[in-house]
């Protein structure tokens, strides 16, 4: 793969860009302070929006790394983000990428997830190079697989006892897409 770093992407009503700082009291406020949206997660809703700069701090460092992919999901309506979309995981020489995301429940069921998703598979598998894309979801949360299948993402099967989240020990539900899957979807539309 030939990793380009994380890169401005646009549609018409997203901007996917880098985190800033500046950025942590939206992201406390939109998605990271609400238990809801973290019940499936593996990390705890934020107590206090210091939390959330600190993530930020370290999430910016490692911007200079190239295999770096963190995502601000901006919601250009209301000029700020609304959740992120990452790059979790990279196995370089089977050139795959495990793909994670959080939207805040105000956003929830409106497509954006998906098109974020959407934009960022385009990236990886056009850009990068990757030749799988993968996700998973607890199987408690439906509306994440839901996410996947509306992008191409074909399910594969259930990890049992395959996680811990806030849930405590949980299943994961496995999705993925290869290149040459990925092709004959745009070649269909």
């Amino acid at each position: 793969m030939e990793h380009k770093r994380t890169t401005e992407l646009e549609s018409d009503r997203l901007l996917l860009r880098k985190f800033k700082v500046d950025d942590a009291e939206s992201m406390y406020r939109n998605w990271a302070s609400d238990p809801e949206v973290t019940k499936y997660l593996t990390w705890q809703a934020y107590e206090d929006v210091s939390v959330a700069v600190e993530t930020l701090t370290e999430w910016v460092k490692l911007y200079e790394n190239p295999d770096y992919y963190q995502w601000a999901i901006c919601l250009k309506e209301i000029g700020e983000p609304v959740g992120s979309i990452s790059a979790v995981h990279i196995k370089e020489k089977e050139k795959i990428i495990h793909i994670g995301y959080c939207i805040g429940k105000e956003f929830w069921h409106q497509g954006i997830t998906s098109e974020a998703l959407y934009m960022i598979m385009t990236y990886f598998f056009n850009t990068v190079g990757a030749n799988r894309i993968e996700s998973m979801h607890d199987p408690n949360n439906q509306y994440s697989g839901t996410v996947m299948e509306k992008c191409g993402m074909i399910y594969e099967g259930t990890l049992r006892s395959f996680q811990i989240s806030n849930q405590g020990i949980s299943d994961a539900a496995y999705y993925g897409i290869l290149k040459s899957e990925w092709n004959n979807l745009q070649s269909q539309s």
